[in-house]
């Protein structure tokens, strides 16, 4: 029973102390007593994960839309570590859009919180890479203002990887990586990050989408443009965005002593 007892209160911490940077949700309200289940079960999984493997820094992806008809599983990225502002306890920061509209933020929350706007799945992928680059993320985790300066507040969802016009949550979190993993990127240069990245192999990934889902998405949601896209590429609707899929390919590529360790979401223990 003080077994469970104690899972039950870790999970609850994992959402304890949780703030934003900036930002808002869309609404105001106590979250649906089955999306918190599940977002506290997958966060303590995560925990136990990282409690193991003990990074330094880690990037965490979750599946926050179903994208099965793309071929892709992982739909959202952001960065985990140990916060010692926070008594050690694992924080995430990642790039949130706020509420559909075509502005972004950068946010710091718990495990759970990063679960909770009701994913389609709650599984998850921890991607550990080499140490080398963990010690330079960790340096920028540490100082607020060095994460924003890779921060574009315009967000489109379908980012191009080589424009600086928008950005998407995945895009922030890779032109951070290219800054830790390059010393030649100056500050607050976002061209010389994909200027880098282009020239490290980086290839976003290429999403069909046909000219009325393109029309549609661009008159009826302010966080999706194509405006940022080559045009001959766009008229033949092939958008190449950043996505998770092509990150996890990028480090495969450039960073060799890279580990992943998907996480399966479990039930929280039930206390009797």
């Amino acid at each position: 029973m003080r077994q469970i007892t104690r899972s039950f209160c870790l999970a609850l911490a994992l959402i304890a102390s949780s703030s934003a940077w900036a930002g808002r949700t869309c609404e105001d309200k106590a979250p649906d007593p089955e999306v918190f289940r599940k977002a506290m079960a997958a966060g303590y999984a995560n925990m136990q994960q990282l409690d193991t493997i003990k990074p330094k820094v880690a990037l965490i992806a979750r599946v926050g839309q179903d994208l099965s008809e793309y071929k892709l599983r992982y739909s959202h990225l952001g960065y985990v570590w140990q916060d010692p502002s926070q008594n050690q306890q694992w924080r995430v920061v990642h790039l949130l859009n706020e509420c559909g509209t075509a502005n972004s933020d950068l946010w710091r929350e718990g495990l759970a919180n990063f679960f909770m706007d009701d994913p389609f799945t709650y599984d998850s992928l921890i991607i550990v890479p080499s140490s080398a680059v963990q010690e330079r993320l960790y340096t920028l985790l540490q100082n607020r203002s060095q994460l924003e300066q890779m921060h574009g507040s315009s967000y489109n969802m379908v980012a191009y990887p080589f424009s600086t016009l928008h950005q998407n949550s995945n895009q922030w979190a890779l032109e951070t990586l290219a800054r830790a993993m390059s010393k030649d990127i100056e500050l607050r240069n976002r061209e010389q990050a994909q200027q880098w990245l282009k020239l490290a192999g980086f290839d976003g990934t290429e999403l069909k989408i046909n000219t009325f889902k393109r029309l549609g998405g661009r008159m009826f949601r302010a966080n999706i443009a194509f405006d940022d896209h080559p045009t001959d590429q766009r008229m033949a609707g092939k958008i190449k965005t950043i996505t998770v899929d092509s990150i996890v390919n990028f480090i495969t590529q450039n960073n060799p002593g890279a580990r992943y360790y998907p996480v399966d979401a479990k039930p929280l223990p039930k206390l009797n």
